[in-house]
């Protein structure tokens, strides 16, 4: 794990001879930094795997598939709905995109006001992942100018596309993707298998549906979505909006809502499970990890259900089966 939370999201998954980059939702220079420094070469990356369209899973897309040439998967909801939201950005200058997202929260929060309806979450604050968001900026003019061309700020190295509940390989990594309940246009997560090892992938989730807790069993290497607290959450600095967005059934799953996956529904299988997507504002690391310990009290080995916390600023060690 790269980086997981609502600044940016990014997991290698390999086998002996291939690698995948699942999400690349930190600049490009920040991905290739974080990858060296858990010991991963950036240049041995076959392809990048994207799981759904919000800004904090491919805001470093674009520059890192074309620095390295490689092919990205999606589905095709994803591609066009991660098209229509570059093509914007990329056709204003970073300060001039930026007063437009003010003058846009202005506008909507007069509208809100006005009506008493629900403001749009993602224009509350204009300023959200301002920092990440002006370092892929930056990185996509670097990129134009090297090329010297007005080249389509949509041009990839090459586009693959699948569909959830299917199954394709990538080199020779199995991939299954699934339907996961969360607010963007065709979200999923994966299980991937290689040298008779599965890997599950389950983050950014309103809740546990059968189709995805099925996908889960057998995995060796379990990583899902612990991102909130809910005491934390309703007491927390959210708007009301935000928070029922979050509390939804497409929006992401408490400590609660996983425990209870791990204590009822889980197969325990996984020699690692990974607690992924923390909340920086409405979670603690001890808290999830506690949920989850005690979900699994009766599970718990040496051999089996280790739990890793996926952190926001620092890779984790690399997870080796």
């Amino acid at each position: 794990m790269l980086a997981s939370g609502s600044k940016g999201n990014s997991t290698v998954v390999s086998s002996t001879h291939t690698r995948i980059l699942v999400d690349a939702g930190m600049s490009c220079r920040e991905i290739f930094k974080r990858m060296r420094a858990a010991g991963e070469d950036p240049e041995m990356l076959d392809a990048i795997l994207i799981t759904h369209e919000h800004q904090d899973h491919i805001q470093g897309l674009q520059v890192t598939a074309r620095k390295l040439g490689i092919p990205v998967y999606f589905t095709e909801a994803t591609h066009r709905a991660w098209m229509r939201w570059m093509t914007p950005r990329k056709r204003l200058t970073y300060a001039e995109w930026l007063a437009q997202r003010q003058q846009e929260a202005a506008r909507k929060k007069a509208e809100a006001e006005a009506s008493a309806a629900p403001l749009d979450a993602d224009l509350e604050n204009p300023f959200y992942r301002e920092a990440e968001l002006a370092e892929c900026a930056a990185e996509e003019e670097e990129l134009k100018s090297e090329e010297k061309t007005e080249a389509d700020p949509c041009a990839l190295p090459g586009v693959e596309y699948f569909r959830a509940g299917t199954n394709f390989l990538i080199g020779d990594i199995s991939v299954s993707a699934f339907t996961i309940p969360h607010d963007a246009v065709d979200p999923v997560g994966f299980v991937f298998q290689a040298e008779g090892i599965r890997i599950g992938i389950a983050t950014d989730l309103g809740y546990m549906p059968p189709n995805v807790s099925m996908q889960l069993r057998g995995c060796d290497v379990l990583m899902l979505e612990s991102n909130h607290d809910l005491e934390m959450l309703r007491d927390g600095p959210y708007p009301w909006s935000v928070k029922q967005r979050v509390m939804s059934r497409v929006g992401h799953m408490s400590n609660d809502a996983t425990a209870k996956f791990l204590e009822s529904q889980y197969d325990g299988q996984a020699s690692y499970i990974i607690l992924a997507h923390l909340s920086e504002s409405n979670n603690l690391p001890e808290l999830a990890r506690v949920a989850a310990e005690f979900a699994l009290r009766d599970r718990m080995s040496l051999l089996g259900n280790r739990l890793v916390l996926a952190e926001q600023r620092a890779p984790t060690e690399s997870i080796v089966l």
